[in-house]
């Protein structure tokens, strides 16, 4: 029973990141706009939380992590909005500015190619605990907003039919930054979990959570609830791969991809059965 408890608590920490960004990317992908760079936005918030944390401790690590998070969707926002650049690869090019970016003020900050120095982060069980039941909750407002209430409704409606929107008096344009900007407030505190739960900043120490968590609003049918819950699947499956790579019988390099191949599979087996916004991805105006 305690192995299980360990095991259980290890997925959800695992799965904590993963949920943060992944809500972020539900609200600008249901706003229209092509969240590739969740993987930048991520890695961004990480090290700012590195930096915040050495300086104001847990509560300004958080702080940190979301403004360093929401800082790169600025740029991204600016470029996919502003400059009309291909969503696609706009985030992608963010991707690349943020592993670029972190490498250059690693060694500018911390005189290392690696790693950071190691900070305050969450060290008891209430922190973490804390956390984690203000992810649940913010999982299920984030639902019941984006299903219930005006803003919600404006969001989802500039994704679907943006020239109705527009006629309505919403500003669309208005309305894609602000989903942009939140998203990158969510990933960036998904980038500050992980950098507290570690202690620290490790030069690309994002992994691929970004994709992953892009996958999972995917998996999840771009639902706030839909997501947290594929991001949980994921996380799991992460903790599985570390128990069975201590394992006796199991292939190392075999257990470590678990987590990639579930999530291949499991956004394969949507395809053509959910339905993206319709406006995903389509410039505004035209």
């Amino acid at each position: 029973m305690t192995a299980f408890l360990l095991f259980f608590f290890q997925g959800l920490r695992i799965s904590a990141p993963y949920v943060l960004t992944a809500l972020g990317g539900v609200v600008g992908e249901r706003a229209g706009v092509v969240q590739l760079g969740l993987e930048g936005m991520l890695l961004g918030g990480a090290f700012a939380a590195t930096v915040g944390a050495e300086h104001a401790g847990v509560v300004g690590g958080l702080a940190a992590g979301a403004l360093g998070g929401a800082a790169l969707a600025a740029v991204y926002a600016f470029a996919a909005l502003r400059a009309r650049a291909d969503q696609v690869i706009a985030g992608v090019a963010l991707n690349l500015l943020a592993v670029g970016l972190t490498r250059y003020l690693l060694k500018l900050v911390y005189h290392s190619a690696s790693n950071s120095p190691r900070v305050v982060g969450l060290d008891t069980s209430l922190e973490t605990g804390a956390f984690l039941a203000a992810i649940v909750v913010g999982a299920v407002a984030l639902d019941v907003w984006m299903r219930r209430t005006p803003g919600g409704l404006r969001v989802r409606a500039v994704g679907e039919h943006p020239d109705a929107a527009d006629s309505l008096g919403v500003s669309v344009l208005r309305v894609r930054a602000a989903a942009v900007l939140t998203t990158g407030l969510l990933a960036g505190l998904g980038g500050a979990w992980l950098a507290l739960d570690n202690h620290g900043f490790v030069d690309g120490m994002s992994g691929g959570r970004g994709y992953i968590a892009l996958s999972a609003v995917i998996f999840g049918r771009w639902s706030p609830l839909g997501a947290a819950g594929a991001c949980l699947l994921f996380g799991f499956a992460d903790a599985l791969s570390l128990r069975l790579q201590t394992a006796q019988g199991f292939p190392r390099e075999l257990v470590q991809i678990l987590p990639y191949v579930l999530t291949i599979v499991a956004v394969a087996g949507m395809v053509g059965r959910s339905r993206a916004p319709r406006a995903l991805g389509v410039r505004w105006p035209a």
